[in-house]
């Protein structure tokens, strides 16, 4: 299994209920296909580079997961097929990167728990 982390961006016109539906709809597809998810973040509503879709903003989230090679396409179709989703990546992590993310996960439950 290779550790992976994906960032996608939901339409901002969605209500706070609805867009944990929806990160909820996709950590739900990883672990049904066999994906164990180390780190769930929403980052909230942001502005965005460029507009996408006529959007100037949109609700981040991370999702940083262990999984098959084969998860990641179903994965990606899920989004291509979610009208919600306006841009997505996914990212295989290398040791360097697995490590600093779990330096971030400490810093991020450290930072909580203050």
């Amino acid at each position: 299994m290779n550790q992976y982390e994906t960032v996608f961006i939901l339409t901002p016109v969605l209500s706070d209920e609805q867009m944990k539906e929806a990160v909820a709809k996709f950590r739900k597809l990883l672990t049904d296909n066999g994906a164990e998810i180390l780190n769930e973040e929403a980052w909230g509503l942001k502005k965005l580079a460029y507009n996408i879709q006529k959007k100037s903003s949109g609700f981040y989230a991370l999702l940083e997961f262990n999984a098959e090679p084969s998860v990641i396409d179903t994965l990606e179709t899920g989004f291509r097929r979610d009208e919600k989703v306006i841009r997505y990546i996914t990212v295989k992590q290398d040791k360097y990167s697995a490590a600093y993310a779990e330096k971030r996960r400490a810093k991020w439950a450290a930072k909580k728990e203050a």
